[in-house]
């Protein structure tokens, strides 16, 4: 899951495992990769990678394109360095590289091994666009932060076959992670050091698993049957594992009442990494799914009462994905291809309810009160409006990938919970309260379970026969359709009203939704696109995607945008206004007065209604059961 708009300076922070298999533990079957920890040289990683015999003339190794989850296509071959293949005498063969993440090796019959180095993303400014979580992080002494799929490929037709992972680290240093640890050894030629040996199913576990290497600072969360580790890294040691435990322990219990029998994941790992703001580290805030383990980035600047609400709305988030993907997905997902990825339909799933989840069991648990679970869904109502509600989101999610749509992405969170909730209470209305959308998943998680992937096509026709014959109108108009979602309709059948008004806001944050964003490859400030814009900005002639350039005589960028805010708290309204912006590779001037910013807001609220109402009794199953 990506579920963050980058962070600029700290003012804005949205929330954008593998259980042991049966693995064949012969040599000959499995590729056996080596990751040296110990020689690290000019913050890179050599790897050695050896897949056993081929009998092929030529063949071809791939590091991924793309991973599940990310929905972005991020070329982690960008960060490969001087690979080289050898023969069974050390000899070197011939390698040509055919595009950014894949190399061709010839004279494959002969191949003994490949070797390369990897370079880190979080001490590249901009990270190349990686997502952090997504990305890694070396500091030979201090921490790795290991995404597996940044450090480790695949040849071709080897990906369904057994890999042994091989990790040489400094005595000091341990390996957090949920993928089985076969055995650590003592290294002899190496003092000090020692060697993890790890062993995957196939590809698919190796990447699922990232693994973080620094000085212990682990808890475990023991509770409702699930074991979940908790591995922090704090640079400057402001926060650790002890101080945040607890509000992991609630949340974990609260999310395994609220699944109940529905989940059969026995561990989890939760792997934190805060960043230092002040140095060259990593900058995009959030978190990333694996189906049992996650990492989180935050800034280490946090205070604790804020760093543990973060953790609880993106971990809850996060957490919830081992109810989906990892029980219920489609074959792109199962035998994702990392480097001509196809996309599934089904991303208002298994993102939207997902997030829906994320909120839904905090009401539920008694975490948030009903009004607050009300007012983020109200949120998300008024953000969604920002993106084009005529498209069919299963069109959307299919092309998720094409610059059409990439800039959709963060709308699976909005509308994509709200097909959710609404789902949710079509259902409580169909069954008189009495089944809804948990259920619904607890059929799909018993009909398929995490090693039964479903047809792309054939889960709408499969939810609407586990339910009812009325869902497949749901489908047809709202989630393959091209009809906007009323919102008001559904939620007045559990007895809440919708209303829209005016309310004030800030000039360039509506409270932790920013209206600006921040490339961090050039340093720019823009307007974000898929947001509207205040009354202020609307008026002054702003349009979503400017970059801004100067405010009032003030050059303006990624590195001091907090000083724009900040000098934006003493405008006073009457006062002069100028803005230099580039629009389409143009640079304008827009001059105004300044105006007290306002913006459209959605509010939910109970109506009072009699106990014995139908709609109390479907607003209670919602909400309670």
């Amino acid at each position: 899951m990506k579920k963050l708009i980058y962070s600029i300076a700290l003012i804005s922070l949205a929330f954008g495992c593998k259980t042991p298999q049966s693995i064949n533990t012969t040599t000959e079957d499995r590729t056996v990769v080596n990751l040296d920890l110990v020689n690290i040289k000019e913050d890179k990683v050599k790897v050695t990678v050896d897949p056993g015999k081929f009998t092929s003339s030529e063949v071809i190794f791939h590091i991924p394109k793309t991973v599940p989850g990310t929905y972005s296509i991020d070329n982690y071959g960008q960060f490969i360095e001087n690979f080289k293949a050898f023969d069974y005498l050390g000899a070197q063969l011939l390698v040509v590289k055919t595009d950014e993440n894949s190399w061709k090796i010839e004279n494959a019959a002969n191949l003994d091994k490949v070797t390369y180095l990897v370079n880190d993303t979080f001490d590249i400014d901009g990270e190349k666009g990686v997502f952090s979580p997504t990305g890694s992080n070396i500091d030979a002494t201090k921490n790795m932060l290991l995404n597996l799929h940044a450090f480790i490929g695949y040849f071709d037709d080897l990906k369904e076959k057994p890999y042994q992972l091989i990790i040489s680290r400094p005595n000091d240093l341990f390996g957090s992670t949920s993928l089985p640890l076969a055995e650590s050894l003592k290294l002899d030629d190496l003092p000090n050091s020692k060697k993890d040996i790890y062993l995957a199913s196939r590809y698919f576990d190796i990447v699922d698993n990232p693994i973080m290497y620094s000085r212990p600072d682990t808890a475990y969360v023991n509770v409702e049957g699930i074991k979940v580790l908790l591995s922090v890294y704090s640079p400057t040691s402001v926060h650790s594992a002890k101080s945040i435990k607890p509000q992991i322990e609630t949340m974990i219990a609260a999310q395994k009442r609220f699944l109940g029998k529905i989940d059969n994941t026995a561990n989890y790992s939760i792997l934190l990494y805060l960043a230092n703001p002040s140095k060259l580290d990593a900058k995009g805030f959030g978190a990333l799914e694996h189906h049992t383990s996650t990492v989180v980035v935050l800034p280490e600047t946090m205070p604790i009462a804020a760093l543990n609400q973060s953790m609880t709305d993106v971990v809850s988030h996060e957490f919830f994905h081992i109810l989906t993907p990892l029980n219920v997905h489609s074959n792109e997902i199962h035998y994702f291809d990392y480097n001509q990825p196809k996309m599934s339909q089904h991303l208002w799933m298994y993102e939207g309810v997902t997030e829906y989840f994320a909120n839904l069991f905090q009401v539920n648990q008694g975490l948030i009160d009903s009004q607050e679970f009300y007012d983020r869904t109200a949120s998300k109502i008024e953000s969604a409006k920002s993106f084009n509600d005529t498209v069919p989101f299963t069109l959307m999610s299919q092309k998720i990938l094409e610059d059409q749509y990439k800039g959709d992405y963060y709308n699976v969170y909005l509308k994509g919970a709200l097909i959710g909730m609404s789902l949710d209470l079509r259902l409580r209305e169909l069954s008189n309260g009495e089944m809804g959308i948990l259920d619904l998943m607890k059929k799909l998680s018993e009909k398929y379970g995490k090693d039964k992937p479903f047809e792309d096509d054939q889960l709408i026709p499969t939810i609407v026969s586990v339910t009812y014959p009325e869902i497949q109108n749901f489908f047809d108009t709202y989630v393959t359709g091209t009809t906007p979602i009323p919102y008001d309709k559904f939620l007045e059948k559990a007895g809440v009203k919708l209303t829209t008004a005016d309310s004030p806001t800030g000039f360039f944050l509506n409270g932790q939704v920013p209206y600006i964003d921040g490339n961090p490859e050039n340093n720019q400030l823009f307007f974000r696109k898929g947001i509207t814009l205040n009354s202020f900005l609307s008026d002054l002639g702003v349009k979503n995607e400017d970059v801004i350039k100067e405010v009032n005589g003030k050059v303006y960028n990624i590195q001091n945008v907090y000083d724009l805010v900040m000098a934006s708290q003493s405008w006073k309204e009457g006062d002069d206004i100028s803005m230099i912006l580039e629009r389409n590779d143009e640079e304008i001037t827009l001059n105004g007065k300044i105006s007290l910013p306002t913006t459209k807001k959605s509010t939910i609220q109970e109506l009072d209604l009699p106990a014995t109402d139908p709609r109390v009794k479907i607003r209670t199953a919602w909400l309670k059961n």
